[in-house]
């Protein structure tokens, strides 16, 4: 797969559900590939994978939920459950960024990030993403879906020049100081203030 694949902001969808269902397919492809990787190659396909999922938590939780929390039923309590599904992959992704992908157990915690965050993707699917399209306007998804390129098309895709190991470094620092950047990006994008 290659690195524009990869690259949500360059994604046809115009319907924010639909870019993020696509999404949730590139993110299973990915896990896919850092699974098959020769150890050599694991490296580069798993910071792909985690800037995948930065940018796209990050948008949904700066666009997607606080839309879901006005507009569907019971939208607090679905957003809050959305939310602490997302924490425990975050930390999980932090265990596997801290060990890099030549740790023993990286592949054995890659599996327990995955299940964790294809867990999560369905939760969105079924709790979410259908009654927010069943709730939103279509100028609505559509102003959404911009908001998530551009916010995405902002994010870093490739380490600081300097840096010794893109493992290491996952393209700009943690996976959490990129969720910070990409928060404060999408805030941008939107109008509103980091």
């Amino acid at each position: 797969m290659t690195a524009q694949k990869t690259a949500p902001e360059t994604m046809g969808e115009t319907d924010v559900i639909d870019l993020l269902l696509a999404q949730h397919a590139m993110i299973r492809d990915l896990f896919d590939e850092v699974e098959q990787a020769p150890a050599g190659q694991r490296g580069e396909a798993f910071t792909r994978l985690v800037r995948l999922l930065a940018v796209h938590e990050t948008a949904e939780e700066e666009i997607v939920h606080p839309y879901a929390r006005r507009k569907i039923d019971g939208g607090d309590g679905v957003v809050d459950d959305r939310l602490a599904e997302e924490n425990e992959a975050k930390e999980l992704l932090m265990r596997l960024d801290q060990a890099g992908p030549d740790a023993p157990d990286f592949m054995e915690n890659l599996l327990l990030l995955r299940g964790a965050v294809e867990a999560h993707a369905r939760s969105e699917e079924r709790y979410e993403f259908t009654q927010l399209r069943g709730h939103t306007t279509e100028a609505e998804r559509r102003s959404m879906a911009a908001g998530v390129k551009a916010a995405e098309a902002m994010a870093p895709t490739h380490p600081h020049p300097g840096t010794e190991s893109a493992t290491k470094n996952l393209l700009v620092g943690t996976p959490v100081a990129m969720m910070d950047r990409v928060r404060d990006m999408v805030r941008q994008a939107m109008g509103k203030n980091p």
